[in-house]
């Protein structure tokens, strides 16, 4: 039995994944950092800890902020 596909809005822009796919899974697909980012579903930011916990269902509305260093 295949996984479900739902699209989710991955800032902006329409984004296919596997219907329940852990936030934590995502960020790994994205090859990200995630010390070096902060991500943002449905408009509430969601704790680094939590990214584990959280599971994306179709237009979820998912938005990743890189932190970058200079100087």
């Amino acid at each position: 039995m295949s996984e479900s596909k739902v699209i989710i809005e991955l800032n902006g822009e329409p984004f296919e994944i596997e219907e329940g796919l852990r936030l934590s899974d995502l960020i790994e697909r994205l090859e990200l950092r995630p010390t070096r980012i902060a991500v943002e579903l449905n408009y509430a930011v969601v704790p680094k800890a939590e990214y584990s916990k959280v599971s994306l269902k179709a237009g979820d509305k998912v938005e990743v902020v890189h932190f970058v260093g200079g100087g």
